[in-house]
């Protein structure tokens, strides 16, 4: 693994999720929402998946690159104008990133890889790939499912947790289950699970 190289793309990316207009209020200081989910994601994987491929923190950490560029709004406010947003997002952010990986210097196979992961191609059946799809899970769960659980109803969040469960492999739940939750928002996960089983 090129640290150089890695150390060079978390910054170039960094620097792109920065320009964000949306900002997030972390430790009294006001940041851009992209910049620290970025950062987040990479914490996460760090510690679930120390041993991850390089690829694999990279898509990590340019999951949301510029994700502003491309607002909900642009979308019919349903369930095929959300599944559509959803879709043009995976490609845009896999576009930005390899224009990013490709200025710092990395070979094709490595982009394209990237490019792969992002796209959450072959969920369940690629290693990385649902790897990825377990740490998008964590930091939804550890940096903004209390914020979510406020602005939802009970059985709204029931069916996003079961959904998110869904996604998730073994070692997710297991994780998952180690994170630290208000007495609220535990109920609801115990209550997910419960309906689920």
């Amino acid at each position: 693994m090129s640290v150089d190289k890695l150390a060079k793309a978390y910054i170039s990316i960094d620097k792109a999720n920065a320009e964000d207009p949306n900002k997030e209020k972390v430790n009294d200081e006001f940041v851009p929402k992209e910049l620290i989910y970025g950062q987040r994601m990479t914490a996460t994987i760090e510690k679930f998946e120390p041993n991850a491929a390089e690829a694999l923190k990279l898509a990590a950490r340019s999951q949301h690159i510029c994700r502003w560029e491309i607002p909900r709004k642009n979308y019919a406010m349903d369930r095929i104008g959300y599944l559509k947003w959803r879709e043009e997002l995976k490609k845009f952010h896999a576009s930005k990133a390899s224009e990013i990986l490709e200025e710092v210097g990395y070979d094709l196979e490595t982009i394209n890889r990237v490019s792969f992961l992002i796209q959450k191609k072959k969920l369940k059946k690629d290693k990385d790939t649902q790897t990825l799809e377990d740490v998008i899970c964590l930091v939804f769960l550890n940096f903004y499912y209390e914020d979510f659980l406020t602005k939802h109803t009970d059985q709204k969040v029931i069916d996003i947790l079961q959904k998110t469960w869904h996604k998730m492999s073994e070692k997710g739940h297991e994780s998952a289950l180690q994170l630290s939750y208000s007495e609220k928002a535990l109920e609801l996960i115990k209550q997910a699970l419960s309906k689920d089983s």
